[in-house]
């Protein structure tokens, strides 16, 4: 397990056990706690900007924490209609990819493109039990998507650009399977120790030739509308 990983865990477990000893009015060890759990978030989030990794199948359960990013705040922004097809980059479990998948019926399909295979066969069972049939999953990776050029009508990204190692080669490649004025939703959150601020993801996304549109959220959390340049 990398490390960002293992700091990651120790500043989960030290945050409870700091709230446990306040709770019991063990006021030097909920400092103690607290103290190093900010450490060890501080680390997370330098080892994780330096080296970006995906957060592992293993520790799935994360992704059901809040973090502001809804599927319906999603769906807002993203307008899926009926018949469209989208791609979502780092699906993970498929919190937001199913609710999107149901959006874009009838004759709609939604591609999900995950670097880790546990990933989408959770996600397949999910769609599954829910029977949702328009979901494409494939294993590769975001800087080198194994798509032709303009196939898509929009794109999200649910704070997963930040795990991508080469951000600037996968926004490319985003921008090279949209339809021309097609839709890109990032969105990011505080909370994630690859959080990348709105303002440096415009530069990032402006620099892949698409524009910014309009935004909603907070600084905390917010998702960002991106359009593909027309060419």
């Amino acid at each position: 397990m990398k490390r960002q990983i293992w700091a990651g865990c120790t500043s989960i477990v030290a945050g409870i056990l700091s709230i446990a000893a306040l709770s019991t009015s063990e006021l030097w060890w909920a400092a103690g706690w607290a103290i190093l759990a900010v450490v060890a978030w501080k680390l997370t989030q330098a080892w994780q900007r330096q080296h970006p990794i995906p957060l592992p199948f293993s520790m799935r359960w994360m992704l059901f924490i809040p973090r502001g990013h809804s599927p319906q705040h999603l769906k807002k922004i993203l307008e899926p209609q009926p018949g469209e097809r989208i791609l979502e980059i780092g699906p993970g479990i498929g919190i937001h990819a199913l609710p999107v998948a149901a959006a874009l019926l009838p004759g709609g399909v939604l591609d999900v493109l995950d670097i880790q295979q546990e990933m989408l066969d959770d996600l397949k069972q999910r769609a599954e039990k829910q029977g949702i049939q328009n979901i494409i999953a494939t294993q590769g990776d975001a800087q080198a998507l194994p798509f032709p050029d303009r196939t898509f009508d929009a794109a999200y990204m649910v704070t997963a650009l930040g795990e991508i190692p080469g951000r600037a080669a996968a926004l490319g490649e985003v921008r090279r399977v949209l339809q021309p004025a097609g839709r890109l939703v990032i969105a990011e959150a505080m909370v994630d120790p690859d959080y990348i601020s709105l303002s440096a993801l415009e530069e990032e996304v402006k620099n892949a030739g698409l524009v910014l549109e309009r935004t909603s959220g907070s600084t905390f959390s917010y998702f960002a509308l991106f359009r593909s340049l027309t060419t």
